[in-house]
């Protein structure tokens, strides 16, 4: 018995990539943590169309974070180490890690990171789609 899918109709030739990247997605765990935006930048000078992901990882470091890229998906994770010559009266700021990913269209390219104010921001440029028109030619079969 085959499986109903979102992309059967017989006019998405070629779509089966996509299916598996949007199977993919709704994988992905559903935790909040941590907090991101993700902002348009306007073209800017030289800069094409960007795309900015800003993460709220304060309390890391720049040696914790990772930001890799792996099977068009941007992860990132963040590991913090308990300190143990530590005493606390109170903890309420948990030394906790993270994986966050975030999957790619085909062709985009990551910029560049920096990390600022507690801020982790990934930046990614948008490819201008080329615009390709190409002429069929028709055989004749006798």
């Amino acid at each position: 018995m085959s499986r109903p899918t979102l992309m059967n109709s017989p006019f998405l030739l070629g779509f089966d990539e996509i299916e598996k990247a949007l199977e993919r997605v709704t994988r992905t765990a559903s935790d909040g943590y941590p907090p991101y935006n993700i902002e348009r930048l306007q073209r800017d000078g030289n800069l094409p169309e960007r795309l900015r992901i800003t993460l709220a990882v304060a309390g890391f470091s720049r040696d914790q974070l990772a930001i890799t890229l792996e099977e068009g998906q941007l992860v990132i994770r963040g590991r913090q180490q308990d300190d143990r010559e530590r005493q606390f009266l109170h903890r309420g700021i948990a030394a906790r890690q993270f994986q966050r990913a975030f999957l790619l269209a085909e062709g985009m390219q990551v910029l560049g990171a920096d990390l600022a104010d507690g801020l982790l921001s990934v930046d990614l440029a948008r490819p201008e789609p080329e615009r390709i028109i190409k002429n069929i030619d028709i055989t004749l079969r006798s």
